[in-house]
């Protein structure tokens, strides 16, 4: 009998609220990824800019080495387990077997279940497995993860509705980039933002009506399917999709969009940032609206995801990231601070939420607040468990309670309050909506336009925002939130676990961002 190992980080915990479906078939066939290592570790001054990489030099030296590939390919063979797929870039190897052979092959229990989808609660059969996964000896340390082999819904849309009796205030999306005083003369042109959505889809009639009532063109935006996945209206997601689209079309009506449809689970939302980082052309900026806490994720899905955003800096593509939607329990019923991932990343651009007061007509900003303390959602925010404190938030002031200091949550902001939200078209139905989730794309547009201006891409903006912070003083480019709570956390000067640094002042970082990129 072969020996075997386990993967690091490859421990699974039972699906929350999971109930038995029923045995399955061990002949059904299962669909999985198998991560390859790298060739290199990516150096960490390429990851932190100001240089970029071409794909295929970041294929060549970071990617999977081929013969890497050959081996799994020869391993798995004699499990009966085939390799449908390689893309050595990604590091990604698309494999295929029965439930019987797949078991077999990483020494594990497939069995069926049902659990609450993270969106709507509603529940979804899907492929279940506990504890760790192993590979033959020969594998060991070229395979870092095996994704897909359990199915659950991973993540949910960080976006919020707005009860008419709540509703103070709505924005069109234009409007806010006077309230966020957004580089004049630039609106994307050249650039090119990838959307990242787990379900739902758009109907290229609907978006024309609403750019219309905008008195805009309709920007270029095209599905890209991964895997089986489609752009499929008709969802209870198409309302995340939408906003998504209509906030970062309003935004930067002439930067392209690419939208990436991929199933909600880890194989397909590793995929999805995948094939958007990869893409030619190498994308300005991506923007996800999705998450889960980190609890809810394995090690290993932790892993490799934050190493495609690696990917992201070293490429030039920032990736701009909701922080949630649910404070600082993240929606995890223990009574504890938790952050959401992928957010939590130090790679990730992570985008909290404010209850904004402002005048429509002019961007005059009578007030604006950190959004929590109404019973209506309230911004993510608070220190990664999973993720240590990344050198450039040194001197940020991040709370720690002993042991070592973690990755504070967030880096930026905007207003995300559903009674102060985006006036968006879902379905044919004028809405207003908010929620983190319209932050993302609200950076990720900001983004373009700043690019367009500096005519080079910015990659991972962190160690340009957070030069000159200090404890109590936050970056030229940001108006500070200083009042509300997103419960364990209260704004404060300077950077804190609510709204990190701030709003953007687009004028002032354009000018702050040229200038420490021309030292």
């Amino acid at each position: 009998m072969s020996q075997y190992v386990p993967i690091p980080g490859s421990e699974r915990s039972a699906a929350p609220k999971a109930r038995s479906a029923g045995p399955l078939d061990a002949a059904a066939p299962v669909e999985a990824t198998v991560m390859l290592r790298r060739r290199a570790e990516v150096p960490h001054d390429l990851i932190m800019g100001p240089e970029t990489i071409s794909q295929t030099e970041l294929a060549q030296q970071y990617g999977a080495d081929p013969a890497d590939a050959d081996l799994v390919r020869n391993v798995l063979d004699r499990h009966g387990v085939q390799v449908t797929g390689v893309d050595l870039a990604s590091r990604r190897i698309q494999v295929s077997g029965t439930v019987e052979q797949m078991a077999e092959a990483f020494r594990t229990e497939l069995s069926r279940a049902a659990s609450p989808d993270p969106a709507t609660g509603a529940p979804v059969e899907h492929r279940h497995r506990e504890g760790p996964l192993q590979v033959p000896a020969a594998l060991d340390g070229v395979v870092v993860a095996v994704l897909g082999l359990d199915d659950r819904p991973q993540a949910r849309p960080h976006v919020r509705h707005a009860h008419a009796a709540a509703r103070l205030i709505s924005y069109k999306p234009t409007q806010l980039a006077d309230v966020y005083r957004f580089p004049p003369g630039t609106d994307g042109s050249g650039q090119t933002l990838a959307l990242i959505e787990l379900g739902g889809g758009f109907r290229p009639a609907e978006l024309k009506t609403y750019f219309e009532s905008l008195g805009l063109p309709m920007p270029r935006v095209t599905a890209v399917s991964v895997g089986t996945a489609r752009n499929h209206p008709g969802e209870d997601a198409d309302a995340e999709v939408l906003l998504d689209i209509e906030v970062a079309g309003a935004l930067a009506p002439g930067a392209e969009q690419k939208v990436y449809f991929a199933h909600n689970t880890d194989e397909g939302f590793v995929a999805a940032v995948s094939q958007a980082v990869h893409a030619t052309p190498t994308p300005t900026a991506v923007s996800i609206s999705w998450g889960a806490p980190e609890i809810f994720w394995t090690e290993q899905a932790r892993l490799v995801f934050d190493e495609a955003l690696a990917d992201a800096a070293a490429l030039g593509v920032t990736v701009c990231v909701a922080a949630g939607d649910d404070g600082s329990g993240d929606g995890v019923e223990d009574g504890l601070a938790h952050t959401d991932f992928p957010a939590a990343s130090p790679h990730a651009l992570a985008c909290g939420g404010t209850h904004l007061d402002a005048d429509p007509a002019t961007g005059q900003v009578r007030n604006e607040r950190v959004w929590g303390g109404d019973g209506g959602g309230a911004t993510g925010g608070g220190v990664s468990e999973a993720f240590r404190l990344p050198v450039w938030q040194n001197t940020a002031g991040v709370p720690h309670n002993g042991g070592a200091p973690g990755r504070g949550v967030p880096d930026v902001s905007g207003v995300a309050d559903p009674a102060t939200g985006y006036e968006v078209l879902v379905n044919g139905r004028r809405s207003v909506i908010g929620g983190t989730s319209a932050v993302a794309p609200l950076w990720a547009a900001l983004t373009c336009r700043i690019v367009e201006a500096l005519g080079r891409p910015l990659g991972m903006l962190h160690p340009l925002l957070y030069a000159d912070v200090a404890p109590g003083h936050t970056s030229r480019g940001f108006r500070e939130i200083i009042e509300g709570s997103n419960g364990a956390f209260r704004a404060s000067r300077g950077w804190n676990a609510c709204t990190g640094l701030g709003v953007p002042d687009g004028k002032e970082l354009l000018v702050s961002l040229r200038e420490l990129t021309s030292r």
